[in-house]
């Protein structure tokens, strides 16, 4: 029995046999498309981000103003309380009494009068400016925890990107250079199969205006890598570049995929115009610019440049016209 146990040890301790060229690059794009949604709601949670931190910023500089306000009210205060003191401590009997003067007591007294209401005024001006104060700062807190809420959102989707990435990069370089150049040819031949191009070109179809405008831009861009999270100019992510495309044509677009969705006007697929947004998949995974001819113009995924594919060579959900 023992030596049967041991003659079984070899075979349960074999590794699982490696997973082929064509296996390993499904599950690298598998991860990559995985990546987009969590990437997505990167990017929103930063626009929030940036959001609160103005809103946090204008609320500590009003506090500051508010506090230099209440300084120099209690550096009023203090004089009036002092004259106050100086020509009010004394019981009025005491004061005519001992004034030589009835018509200068009067004048006094009625200084004394005009004395009081400007420190009663900056009083109640103090104490408004107090109730304001305290107001900012319970404002503020909440800000500054809405703030720190939304940072530790960001980190955890960006935790989520990375991971799938990192897990990516592992399939990746598991393989020998042999595989990840058969790979790579696959790809390019895929690619050309499909009408796939990220060369440098220009721009010559027949869109015009603002729509022109953007799609020069875009077309500028070609050749330049994905990388999420980012709006140019040196890579893209996909709504970085329709963003960046359109803001370069005069015209602002909200961040995310799924924003610019919800900004748009909706037009038909039979009615699409060159420079309308393009999305793939759902309302908030992937998005590009149509170009015409039944092709767009898109940032893909990590590890590839901004391209002109085919506009089905993913599936079309919607599109809208700036």
């Amino acid at each position: 029995m023992a030596a049967g146990a041991v003659s079984l040890l070899p075979t349960q301790s074999q590794a699982a046999p490696k997973p082929t060229v064509d296996e390993v690059r499904k599950q690298v794009e598998q991860l990559y498309e995985e990546a987009e949604a969590p990437t997505e709601e990167y990017n929103a949670v930063r626009e929030e981000q940036k959001k609160l931190q103005g809103e946090v910023d204008s609320a500590q500089d009003r506090l500051a103003r508010k506090q230099q306000e209440i300084n120099e009210l209690r550096e009023k205060i203090g004089p009036l309380a002092a004259a106050q003191y100086r020509s009010g401590g004394i019981d009025p009997s005491v004061q005519l009494f001992l004034s030589g003067d009835p018509d200068d007591y009067l004048d006094r007294a009625e200084m004394l009068g005009r004395t009081s209401d400007r420190q009663a005024e900056a009083l109640r001006a103090m104490q408004s400016m107090q109730r304001e104060i305290a107001q900012e700062r319970a404002t503020a807190a909440q800000q500054l925890k809405a703030l720190e809420e939304t940072r530790a959102k960001a980190a955890e989707k960006k935790e989520e990107v990375q991971a799938k990435l990192t897990k990516a990069r592992k399939l990746l370089n598991s393989m020998t250079a042999a595989q990840r150049a058969r790979m790579e040819a696959d790809q390019e031949r895929e690619d050309a199969t499909a009408g796939v191009s990220d060369s440098a070109s220009t721009y010559n179809g027949p869109a015009s205006g603002r729509a022109k405008a953007a799609l020069d831009f875009a077309y500028a861009q070609l050749g330049k890598p994905y990388e999420w999270g980012s709006t140019g100019p040196d890579s893209y992510d996909c709504s970085g570049l329709t963003g960046a495309a359109w803001r370069a044509a005069g015209v602002s677009l909200p961040r995310t995929v799924k924003q610019q969705y919800d900004a748009g006007r909706k037009v038909a697929k039979s009615d699409l115009q060159p420079g309308d947004i393009i999305y793939w998949y759902n309302d908030n995974q992937h998005n590009g610019m149509y170009v015409g001819n039944g092709k767009a113009i898109h940032a893909p995924r990590t590890g590839k440049n901004v391209e002109i594919a085919p506009l089905d060579s993913m599936p079309f959900f919607a599109a809208s016209r700036p």
